[in-house]
């Protein structure tokens, strides 16, 4: 039966005591770090954007419903349109949340964040807080 090297006898360590990285892993890291940063910057943007466009879709409504302004012709697109960009919204969360391998709980606060005004904006935030805090430590980790 085999056990697991101990880090004194594994090679290299770093100085809390972890082994070191093969070039190998680091280099699966940091194309890994990469990849979960550009899915990243994908979701902001589009956090943004659907945020903003919902924001519209609250003002078309309250305009058509509430004060009943018969200018339909200049505000018919927004609801389309924010459709289509909730669409795109949910392929950046997934793509994200599967990089970022988050629990289910998370998805489906991102997912609902697309259909809450500013809730976007808030989860948004969070989002990247969290996940460049993740991807830092495993940059220190692997010395990338």
């Amino acid at each position: 039966m085999t056990t697991p090297a101990s880090p004194s006898t594994s090679g290299p360590s770093t100085p809390g005591g972890a082994p070191a990285a093969t070039s190998e892993q680091a280099e699966a890291a940091r194309t890994a770090i990469r990849k979960a940063r550009g899915a990243l910057a994908r979701y902001r943007v589009m956090a943004i954007v659907t945020g903003v466009m919902l924001l519209l879709l609250c003002v078309e409504l309250i305009l058509n419903y509430v004060v009943k302004v018969s200018w339909e012709d200049a505000i018919r697109w927004i609801p389309f349109a924010h459709g289509w960009i909730y669409v795109i919204y949910l392929v950046t969360v997934v793509d994200l949340w599967s990089k970022m391998r988050w629990t289910f709980g998370r998805l489906v606060a991102q997912v609902l964040a697309g259909v809450v005004p500013v809730m976007s904006f808030i989860v948004e935030k969070q989002v990247h807080r969290d996940a460049e805090a993740k991807l830092q430590v495993l940059a220190d980790q692997y010395g990338v």
